[in-house]
């Protein structure tokens, strides 16, 4: 008796296996349609970056996207630090690590989508990632389907990920990346709002005066 009901559990655990794969696969298929016919995202940010060799350094401010190829996130703790998508460079601006300069890098020279999180990840995922739900959760009072994404490929600027989607509108409330230097960045978003008007210059970074532009 003991051993027919361990060989059944072991059946019913195999078989629930390829559901759990095709669901997480599922849900992640459904937020990368999601975020692929976004014209625009808003958000604001919470950034949690740790490191056990530097300690903690914690963000926040106002996050806007138009594609792969535009990002803004310009911050408000500490208070105006930016990075700037532009559609063909990249700007990273951080006087409080690197005061009176401002990066520049092309896009075709940067690796990929460059400081795109969202890109990265919701971009053509199943091409790139191996995917995992790992639980049913909540964000702020959101419901949210919680998935590990493995790279599957080489070249990603990950050693892992986890995404916490939506169930309503299978787009991120949060992310945590692991990343190749040991850094693990948690961004978490609230007030996102999809498809809305941008106002001109979300997307442009102008240095402000005596501030040296460093090309990369």
């Amino acid at each position: 008796m003991r051993r027919a009901a361990t060989a059944l559990l072991l059946c019913s655990l195999s078989s629930a296996l390829p559901v759990q794969a095709q669901r997480a696969d599922s849900i992640i298929e459904r937020s990368s349609a999601a975020y692929r016919q976004l014209r625009s995202l808003t958000a604001e940010f919470d950034q949690v970056i740790s490191n056990e060799m530097i300690g903690t350094y914690k963000s926040r401010g106002a996050l806007a996207q138009a594609g792969a190829a535009r990002l803004s996130m310009r911050f408000t703790e500490p208070a105006g630090e930016a990075i700037v998508i532009d559609g063909t460079s990249i700007w990273v601006y951080t006087p409080t690590t690197a005061p009176g300069q401002v990066m520049r890098a092309p896009i075709a020279r940067a690796a990929g989508y460059g400081a795109n999180l969202l890109a990265w990840l919701l971009d053509k995922p199943a091409e790139r990632y191996k995917v995992t739900l790992l639980r049913v959760d909540s964000v702020a009072g959101t419901p949210v389907d919680v998935l590990r994404l493995m790279p599957a490929v080489e070249g990603l600027p990950f050693t892992s990920a986890t995404l916490w989607l939506a169930s309503s509108d299978g787009l991120p409330r949060r992310i945590e990346v692991t990343e190749p230097s040991g850094n693990r960045r948690t961004l978490t978003l609230s007030k996102l709002q999809t498809n809305v008007a941008l106002p001109p210059g979300t997307f442009t970074f102008t240095p402000p005066k005596g501030v040296k532009v460093i090309d990369q």
